[in-house]
C-alpha cells in the first residue's frame, strides 16, 4: 500500500519508507532517516537525522525523535536512535539518539510513552514498558521489559531498572530497581513485591512466593552478598530469583532497600 504524506508535510529525499505509512501535516522528516511499515504520525511530528522507526508505531503530535543528544561530549558522530514496533509515542515525547558511548538509543516493541516525557542518549528501553506523563529518564540508563513507570519521575544517568516493576508517580532515583518491587516514597526505597503487575502477566502462585522469600531473605541480611548466596541456595531453580540475584551483584549504583 502506498504511503499517504500530507502536502504539508516535508520529507528528505533521502529518507527511506517502507509502505503503508499516513505522514500528517506539518511533519518534519529529516535526511538519514529509515521507516518501516504503517507508521502514522500525526501531524507536526519531527524526526531526525538517524532515526530508524520499525512498523505499526503511532507518532502523536510535538513528538521529536532522534534529536541531537544533549550531551556536550557529543561531537556530531554517527549514532542513531532505534524504535522498535507497535509502540504509542504521545504528544511532546523527546528521545535523544545516541553517542559515541553507545551508539544508539534504544526503544523496544509495544511500549506506551506518554506526553512529555524524554529518553536521554544512548538508553536502553525494553519491550512492554509503560512510562508516564513528563517522567524524564537521564543518559544511558536500561529499563528492562514491561517496567511500569508513572507520571513526573525522574532518573539519574547509569539508573538500571529492572523487569515488571511499578514505580510510584514522582520518584527520583540515583540508585538501580531491581526487578518484580513496587518502588516509591522519599527517598525512594522497596515497597514489596509488585504482586497485582505479576498476576496479571501471568507468573505462578510459587513463582510469586519465590520471589517474595528472595527478598524477604536478602534485604534482611546487613550485607546483600550475603542475603543473594541464601537466596540462591533456597531457591537454586528459580530464574526469577536468578534475575533478582545477577541483577543486584551487576548494579554499579546500588540498589534501592
Amino acid at each position: 500500500m502506498a504511503n499517504q504524506i500530507h502536502p504539508l508535510a516535508i520529507v528528505d529525499p533521502e529518507a527511506k519508507l517502507g509502505d503503508g505509512n499516513i505522514i500528517g501535516p506539518f511533519c518534519v522528516i529529516d535526511k538519514n532517516v529509515v521507516i518501516g511499515d504503517n507508521n502514522r504520525l500525526l501531524n507536526s511530528v519531527n524526526i531526525h537525522y538517524g532515526a530508524r522507526i520499525g512498523n505499526g508505531n503511532e507518532i502523536f503530535p510535538g513528538a521529536s525523535l532522534s534529536t541531537k543528544p544533549q550531551d556536550l561530549k557529543f561531537q556530531g558522530e554517527e549514532t542513531t536512535c532505534e524504535i522498535g514496533d507497535n509502540n504509542s509515542i504521545r504528544e511532546n515525547v523527546t528521545i535523544s539518539r545516541g553517542t559515541a558511548s553507545k551508539g544508539k538509543t534504544v526503544v523496544g516493541n509495544g511500549c506506551l510513552l506518554m506526553e512529555n516525557m524524554h529518553i536521554g542518549h544512548d538508553c536502553v528501553i525494553g519491550n512492554g514498558c509503560i512510562i508516564g506523563n513528563s517522567t524524564k529518564i537521564a543518559g544511558e540508563v536500561i529499563i528492562d521489559d514491561f517496567a511500569i513507570i508513572s507520571a513526573t519521575c525522574l532518573f539519574h544517568q547509569f539508573t538500571h531498572v529492572g523487569s515488571y516493576i511499578m514505580i510510584q508517580g514522582g520518584t527520583r532515583t540515583s540508585q538501580d530497581i531491581p526487578p518484580y518491587v513496587l518502588a516509591g516514597k522519599e527517598p525512594v526505597r522497596y515497597a514489596g513485591v509488585n504482586l497485582v503487575g505479576l498476576r496479571r502477566r501471568g507468573f505462578s502462585r510459587e513463582a510469586i512466593e519465590a520471589i517474595h522469600d528472595a527478598y524477604r531473605i536478602i534485604y534482611s541480611q546487613g550485607v546483600l552478598k550475603d542475603g543473594i548466596a541464601m537466596a540462591r541456595e533456597q531457591f537454586p531453580d528459580s530464574k526469577e530469583v536468578e534475575y533478582i540475584c545477577s541483577f543486584i551483584e551487576n548494579s554499579k549504583r546500588g540498589v534501592i532497600r
